[in-house]
């Protein structure tokens, strides 16, 4: 499985869709995963003696696998799951960043993909051009809508 105990998730379909949290237990075998605050099911519990109380119990149902996408700790982005090698083994790496998804190498990799990250270009927005400017004389209601009727620019009139 790419998901594994311990892994900041979000969830893509469902009731509890972009929500984010924290895997609890991977269940390879089903390939289910039980995310923290995410299917929460209630459930009653009675009591068995007279000193217990009865109450409803709330727990974490698994969630199919396939609806989860990894965060990567270094970009901070949801991530498909790619696997490299580095220094000899085989290690989840962001398919974005190329950083390490696993604890031991994620520390080290933060520096260097911080230094291989590509600046962003200062993009610069297109002024567009102003038409010739309408005036608006009445407004006429009629049941719902209301309608403006536009006139010809003042300096036109004046010619």
């Amino acid at each position: 499985m790419k998901v594994k105990k311990n892994d900041n998730v979000v969830v893509l379909t469902g009731k509890d869709k972009k929500k984010t949290g924290k895997v609890i237990e991977v269940m390879p075998k089903l390939n289910k995963v039980v995310v923290e605050g995410v299917n929460v099911q209630t459930k009653s519990k009675k009591a068995r003696s007279a000193q217990e109380t009865s109450q409803f119990v709330k727990k974490e149902g698994p969630i199919d696998a396939s609806n989860v996408l990894v965060i990567c700790p270094v970009c901070n982005k949801a991530t498909r799951v790619a696997h490299a090698e580095v220094d000899g083994k085989k290690v989840r790496v962001c398919k974005k960043c190329n950083a390490p998804l696993d604890g031991k190498f994620e520390k080290a990799s933060k520096n260097a993909v911080k230094e291989e990250a590509p600046k962003k270009k200062a993009t610069k927005k297109k002024k567009t051009e102003n038409v010739e400017e309408t005036e608006v004389k009445e407004v006429k209601k009629t049941s719902t809508r209301k309608k403006a009727v536009k006139t010809e620019p003042a300096e036109a009139e004046n010619a």
